[in-house]
C-alpha cells in the first residue's frame, strides 16, 4: 500500500499584511487596463526587466525577471473584469519570500477619478517572527514604489 498522499507547497500566508493605495486622476477602466494587466506589471515596477507569460487567464503563470537577476513566478488565481479585481500567488522566487498572496483592485471614485489598491499578505523565507518587521517594511516599500509609479503614469 502506498504512503503517498496529495500535498502542496502552496499555502496561504500568515505573515505580514500590506496595502498600498493611490487615488488616480483617471477613469477606473483606464487604470484597470494598467494594473489589471497581469502580464504588464513591468510598466509600473521599475525593478523589472521583463515578464514572460505561460497561458492566459486564471491559472496562467507569470515569470517576473528583475534587473538584479532575481526571479518570481506567480499564478493568477482569480480575475473579475466587472469588479476590476484579481488575485495571485507566488509559487517560486529568489527574493526570500516563503509564501505570498496578493490582490489588485480598482474602484471608481467618480468621473475621471479612481483608487487602485494592491494588497499583499506574505511571509519571509527566513528570520521567523523577529524578522517580520524588516520584511514588512521591504514589502510595503516595494508596493508603495510601484503604486507611486502607477500614479505617475496618469499624472
Amino acid at each position: 500500500m502506498s504512503t503517498l498522499q496529495p500535498d502542496t507547497l502552496i499555502k496561504n500566508p500568515q505573515g505580514c499584511h500590506v496595502e498600498s493605495s493611490v487615488e488616480v486622476p483617471a477613469d477606473a477602466a483606464q487604470v484597470w487596463a494598467v494594473v489589471g494587466n497581469f502580464a504588464g506589471f513591468d510598466r509600473f515596477i521599475s525593478a523589472l526587466s521583463h515578464i514572460e507569460m505561460t497561458g492566459e487567464g486564471v491559472a496562467s503563470l507569470r515569470k517576473k525577471f528583475f534587473k538584479d537577476g532575481n526571479l518570481v513566478v506567480e499564478q493568477l488565481n482569480s480575475r473579475d473584469d466587472q469588479a476590476l479585481s484579481m488575485t495571485w500567488t507566488t509559487i517560486y522566487n529568489t527574493l526570500g519570500v516563503a509564501n505570498l498572496w496578493a490582490a489588485m483592485h480598482v474602484e471608481s471614485l467618480g468621473a475621471q477619478k479612481s483608487r487602485a489598491t494592491w494588497t499583499i499578505i506574505a511571509e519571509p523565507a527566513q528570520g521567523g517572527p523577529e524578522g517580520l518587521s524588516g520584511f514588512k517594511d521591504f514589502v510595503q516599500s516595494f508596493a508603495d514604489d510601484a503604486m507611486g509609479n502607477v500614479l505617475k503614469l496618469f499624472a
